[in-house]
């Protein structure tokens, strides 16, 4: 059994945060579940262009309210707490949060905690813990 907090990360290596957001690193590769899961926080009226390529996300919005553009359709979605969207397809994406925007993200197969967006919005994916 594993159990951490908020708090438990804050602060630390698995805090990672941008001009644009704050991604907080609860379970990571190492943690061998075959996921890994994040509180990230999105700053209101951002543009953030993302692509997992190698990725599959689930994101839950728990607070604030945005966009979300599929770049590939230009189909847009309105984002508020308790929506779910899942980029299942690896599909360009836009984020746009019209307030601070607050979501759990799960992405498989699961992040290290030492990616960092390419000049496209892509994670690399490195599959050692």
């Amino acid at each position: 059994m594993f159990v951490r907090d908020l708090d438990d990360v804050t602060g630390t290596e698995d805090d990672v945060e941008t001009p644009n957001w704050r991604s907080k690193r609860l379970v990571l590769a190492k943690h061998g579940a075959g996921f890994s899961v994040h509180e990230t926080t999105l700053q209101a009226n951002t543009v953030n262009d993302f692509w997992y390529a190698n990725h599959v996300e689930a994101v839950f919005i728990t607070h604030g309210e945005g966009e979300l553009t599929d770049q590939e359709t230009g189909e847009i979605y309105q984002l508020g707490p308790g929506t779910v969207y899942l980029l299942d397809g690896h599909e360009h994406h836009q984020l746009r949060p019209t307030t601070e925007m607050r979501a759990v993200c799960v992405f498989s197969p699961p992040l290290t905690g030492r990616e960092v967006h390419d000049e496209d919005g892509v994670y690399p994916l490195i599959t050692d813990r």
